[in-house]
């Protein structure tokens, strides 16, 4: 027998869903709306939301000080570039536990998975010595073999998910056909997965453009991304709130706007699978 919602669940959960939206997005919202104040008015209390002067006094200022573009390059370089990289291994691995279990499979994901838990700063002083002996400090390829590795069992993990859903059948007539492992892979498999594909690529470019430890702790200024270029903003002299926030709605514009246009191809991936 069929379940139909009542009226009064279905506006309770649409009126529920707008507030925790809101809560999200706030403070989004006073964000921008502060990096158009000036330094006195993003600091006054009561805040003001409209009647105050607008400016774009601080992207000028920001503009001035900081390369914004040069950070920007950096960031692009890093998340696609550990994307890219990580992509290729967690293909093959999810490609092998998926396809070809074995007694251990389900233990070595979890452990992958637990390598996340693990405090980044607990190995903060053992990977810095090696970047320094290997001479890696401050520049991009060292940065997007730390964020390939650091984001590589979230990858590995949603592809095995997409994967376990392809019928092994398909594979088989493949192989029955004459088709070798790497245009199984490439030709059978990866286009049967590209939602999930997909939405992997982006959630780890996400992870990687936000990703604000590691780069503040390898970098100084050849390969600093836009965390860093945000992070350059506090002083000992306090927070320039006006400024801060002109500094980090240029660093999340970019991704804000990927997220918005590939939403639903991220959604889509997602739920890949979810429903038979």
């Amino acid at each position: 027998m069929e379940h139909k919602q009542s009226p009064l669940g279905y506006i309770s959960f649409s009126v529920f869903a707008w507030i925790v939206g809101l809560l999200i997005f706030f403070p989004i919202f006073w964000m921008v709306l502060t990096s158009f104040k000036s330094e006195l008015e993003a600091v006054s209390i009561p805040p003001s939301f409209i009647s105050f002067d607008w400016t774009l006094e601080n992207y000028a200022e920001v503009q001035e000080r900081s390369n914004y573009f040069k950070f920007a390059l950096n960031s692009i370089i890093l998340s696609v570039g550990s994307t890219l990289v990580g992509l290729v291994f967690a293909v093959t691995c999810a490609w092998a536990m998926a396809f070809n279990p074995t007694k251990r499979t389900k233990d070595a994901l979890l452990w992958m998975l637990s390598t996340k838990m693990m405090p980044p700063v607990g190995v903060l002083v053992p990977i810095y010595l090696v970047f320094r002996d290997w001479g890696l400090l401050d520049t991009r390829f060292g940065l997007i073999m730390v964020l390939f590795l650091i984001n590589l069992p979230i990858m590995v993990w949603m592809l095995y998910t997409y994967f376990k859903e392809i019928p092994t059948d398909i594979l088989e007539a493949a192989r029955m056909d004459g088709a070798t492992l790497p245009k199984e892979i490439i030709f059978v498999l990866l286009p049967m997965a590209v939602p999930g594909i997909a939405s992997t690529m982006l959630l780890n470019i996400i992870l990687a453009w936000n990703e604000a430890f590691w780069t503040l702790n390898l970098t100084t200024s050849d390969a600093a991304p836009l965390t860093a270029f945000i992070a350059s903003y506090s002083s000992p002299e306090g927070l320039f709130w006006a400024k801060l926030s002109a500094a980090s709605t240029l660093a999340v514009a970019p991704i804000l706007v990927i997220g918005w246009f590939s939403q639903k191809q991220l959604v889509r991936g997602l739920t890949f699978g979810a429903v038979k």
